[in-house]
């Protein structure tokens, strides 16, 4: 969303008054357009008082390869650090909603389109790790582009890392809810994003693997609409539910006193 007094809804193209669309979540009051948040925004909203504490924050990625495209990797995560003021595009946090504490992590699509590479995949395993240690519910939301190119076979090493540290944290019969934001795809969305014992989608958000236009020219046929948006997924029953941001918080915090069997 732009800066300034005035901003245009990316949907409707309604010009808004800024503060307006602030107020309502982040999300345009003339059509419910969902806009993006960053990983601090995510954060602040779900948890009690927006308060939360951070872990997990001095783990820096590598350019193992080292690679180099229109520019070197060094190059555009030294970009993206300045940019978002992460170390990397997840954020791991601890707090409580409802009263309940949990551990949240919230993936930054700022920082090179929220692509998941090694640190990634390690804090999300530590977090499933420390969720088991300290017994505490997990959720994670997710906003990617998918594995990260640049870090080639480690980035892809990170889907069976992250998934068997999910397989842990199931086996201690712990919770771990997945909310997907606009958009989830690739690696991300086939590892963690998908293997929530609730999968949410937040409205009209793009969730899938490989893009609509890649599927079409591969197939070689017209896709139906709303192929690959969040309403289609659970339709389909990819997803469990699709839920409106205002009503997030509130939907997640009853899904953990269910799990928890908490009053």
């Amino acid at each position: 969303m732009s800066e300034g007094l005035w901003t245009r809804c990316n949907n409707c193209r309604k010009i808004l008054y800024r503060q307006d669309i602030i107020d309502n979540l982040y999300v345009c009051p003339a059509c419910n357009y969902h806009f993006r948040l960053s990983a601090r925004e995510r954060l602040k909203q779900l948890f009690d008082d927006g308060q939360y504490e951070t872990f997990d924050d001095n783990i820096y990625p590598v350019d193992f390869l080292p690679f180099e495209d229109q520019q070197k990797y060094e190059v555009r995560l030294k970009e993206s650090q300045k940019k978002t003021g992460l170390a990397d595009a997840i954020i791991s946090a601890r707090g409580t909603m409802g009263g309940i504490p949990v551990i949240i992590l919230a993936m930054e699509f700022g920082f090179m389109g929220g692509s998941m590479g090694s640190v990634v995949g390690e804090k999300v395993a530590r977090a499933a790790e420390r969720a088991i240690e300290e017994k505490l519910p997990l959720i994670i939301v997710s906003c990617s582009g998918g594995a990260r190119m640049q870090e080639g076979m480690m980035s892809l090493m990170q889907m069976i890392k992250t998934s068997a540290a999910l397989a842990r944290l199931g086996e201690a019969r712990l919770p771990y809810i997945s909310v997907l934001a606009d958009p989830t795809t690739g690696g991300t969305t086939a590892s963690f994003a998908m293997l929530g014992d609730i999968n949410i989608g937040e409205p009209n958000a793009l969730i899938g693997f490989a893009g609509p236009r890649v599927i079409e020219q591969t197939i070689k046929e017209k896709l139906p609409k709303g192929f690959q948006r969040a309403e289609f997924l659970l339709s389909h029953g990819m997803l469990d539910d699709v839920v409106e941001r205002k009503y997030l918080r509130n939907y997640l915090i009853k899904a953990l006193r269910l799990f928890l069997n908490r009053p």
